[in-house]
């Protein structure tokens, strides 16, 4: 891809983002969206392949679909209240359209179908930008409007995605499609407490981002794709390999890793709104991701291939592991310390 393009497409990207994020009027909040949608399209589609080709056009038509959704909300709502405040989405009708459209734009269950397949049709470094980057200005309008949305409904969508997320991710042996349930299931420990602490919320988000880009970044330098690659690419890089298991451990959530922390205060949270048995049904279900994590640890770690005749050893590299990568992977591992200094936040 030209450079110059490139630079383009991830300026507007960043760009898009800044004015959702920023804006408090729903025109502008749409108009970065679709800045956005516009700008990570050539991405995806960088490749040229067919699959490639197809994930751009899948993703650009269901976030025309879901925006034009987000439109219509904000309309319904000023036409009934005459604001077009985003913190003012008051109308019942406005805020069951907006939950349908940030949720397709997230991709949480039922609208989840788009994610995966998007996912696994481009490249690992345009899959971490949809994962993470893309993820943030729709979750930012869900926490702006989150004290007018339905808490029933969230909850069911949420403890759905979590369900699903682990459910499907089982039978996958595609890395970026065990990244994109994942990320699915995620988004469920992040829904299910929008509306009774929204900056937990927002921590939870900060953290799967922190715990993701690493990992995205260490199977884009050991150039695996699926599963059975893993398994031969730890000559490689045989450090990085040994703490991708730490960081896939911390993703799913074991203690003493970075995971822990927002699950652990998510389902103390949940308890002490009096939702127990949600917080149970959603820590069980996190189980089902933490097997295909372990499967993922399993398979780059601790399994060693059959050394047969034909079996072709992969040339241990010398390049160094990048500064970033390496920065990621200690936050993704470590910072459960830093707990107290979020309980003490105001």
């Amino acid at each position: 891809m030209n450079p110059q393009a490139k630079l383009l497409s991830i300026t507007s990207l960043f760009l898009g983002s800044t004015i959702t994020i920023t804006s408090s009027h729903w025109i502008m909040a749409w108009t970065g969206l679709e800045i956005n949608t516009l700008a990570i399209l050539p991405l995806i589609s960088k490749s040229h392949h067919p699959r490639a080709i197809e994930a751009a056009t899948k993703y650009f038509l269901v976030q025309a679909a879901a925006s034009a959704l987000l439109l219509f909300s904000s309309m319904t709502n000023a036409w009934y209240t005459g604001q077009w405040d985003i913190t003012q989405l008051t109308h019942p009708t406005s805020c069951l359209l907006l939950t349908t459209a940030i949720s397709i734009k997230l991709g949480l269950v039922p609208f989840h179908f788009w994610f995966p397949e998007i996912l696994q049709g481009t490249s690992l470094t345009t899959g971490l930008l949809l994962a993470t980057v893309l993820k943030f200005p729709p979750i930012t309008l869900l926490l702006l409007t989150s004290s007018s949305l339905n808490p029933t409904l969230l909850t069911a969508m949420a403890v759905a995605s979590a369900a699903l997320g682990g459910w499907a991710g089982l039978n996958q042996t595609q890395t970026r499609k065990i990244l994109a349930f994942s990320s699915i299931s995620h988004l469920g420990w992040m829904t299910i407490i929008l509306v009774y602490n929204p900056k937990l919320t927002l921590i939870t988000f900060y953290l799967y981002c922190l715990m993701t880009i690493p990992i995205f970044l260490t199977l884009d330098t050991i150039k695996t794709l699926k599963l059975t690659t893993m398994s031969t690419a730890w000559t490689k890089i045989p450090p990085l390999t040994a703490t991708l298991m730490l960081m896939l451990l911390s993703l799913a959530g074991l203690p003493p890793l970075t995971g822990f922390l927002p699950k652990w205060l998510i389902i103390q949270e949940l308890t002490k709104q009096e939702m127990t048995p949600t917080a149970t049904i959603i820590a069980l279900l996190s189980l089902l991701g933490l097997f295909f994590y372990l499967r993922l640890a399993y398979c780059a770690t601790i399994t060693l291939p059959p050394n047969s005749i034909n079996h072709m050893k992969q040339w241990q590299t010398n390049k160094s592991t990048k500064m970033l990568t390496t920065t990621f992977i200690t936050l993704s591992i470590m910072l459960l310390p830093l707990s107290p200094m979020i309980f003490a936040a105001p």
